[in-house]
């Protein structure tokens, strides 16, 4: 019940957020990473189509095509893992599960970075997700397992969200003001203090 809340109350203050607020901070989430994932602009990755309220990935996205990135959006199906299709601009899309854009293509792609997006985060490095479970499924089942990179605005941090078994943490959680790994192994790139100490 304390999660609902919490995710009825990030989500209401998500949507009241102004739309040049979104678009810039949203920028400035692109640029964090790309300092943090430098090869993010030549890897395989997935982002989502934005929510309201939601950080909106898609003009980074299309500029990391044109440096050799492919990208894929994900299809929802209630109750299993996620399917990416690969996406480009301008590609042919179809209505999904609640009327999410998918890109309307047979064929799946396995991305090496998962850019998933978090209602809320906490300090361990777990999201609070929409509340379908999707990413944790998929997490848990796909081969070979990508970096999973949640995207986050900075006022969504949370001291927990009281995980349960099945939640899994992110590797790194990127909002507008900071870089938090979250992996035991370092980032291949240093950071710096604020995107060390910073949310």
């Amino acid at each position: 019940m304390r999660r609902r809340a919490t995710r009825q109350h990030l989500r209401a203050l998500h949507r009241s957020l102004p739309p040049e607020w979104i678009a810039s901070a949203s920028a400035s989430i692109a640029t964090r990473l790309e300092q943090v994932l430098p090869h993010l602009a030549t890897s395989s990755f997935a982002f989502t189509w934005p929510l309201p309220g939601e950080p909106d990935l898609r003009e980074a996205a299309a500029q990391w095509i044109t440096t050799g990135a492919s990208a894929a959006l994900p299809e929802t199906v209630k109750g299993q893992p996620l399917t990416f299709r690969p996406w480009t601009t301008g590609c042919a899309m179809r209505p999904g599960i609640w009327n999410i854009p998918v890109p309307e293509t047979p064929e799946t792609a396995t991305p090496q970075i998962l850019l998933i997006p978090c209602v809320g985060f906490d300090q361990a490095g777990y999201r609070l997700g929409n509340g379908g479970g999707f990413y944790d499924r998929t997490l848990a089942t796909i081969t070979p397992r990508p970096l999973a990179v949640g995207i986050a605005w900075s006022h969504s941090a949370l001291p927990s969200i009281d995980p349960q078994s099945h939640d899994i943490p992110m590797d790194l959680i990127v909002t507008e003001r900071a870089a938090i790994w979250h992996r035991p192994q370092a980032p291949r790139q240093p950071l710096t203090d604020a995107q060390q100490n910073g949310i």
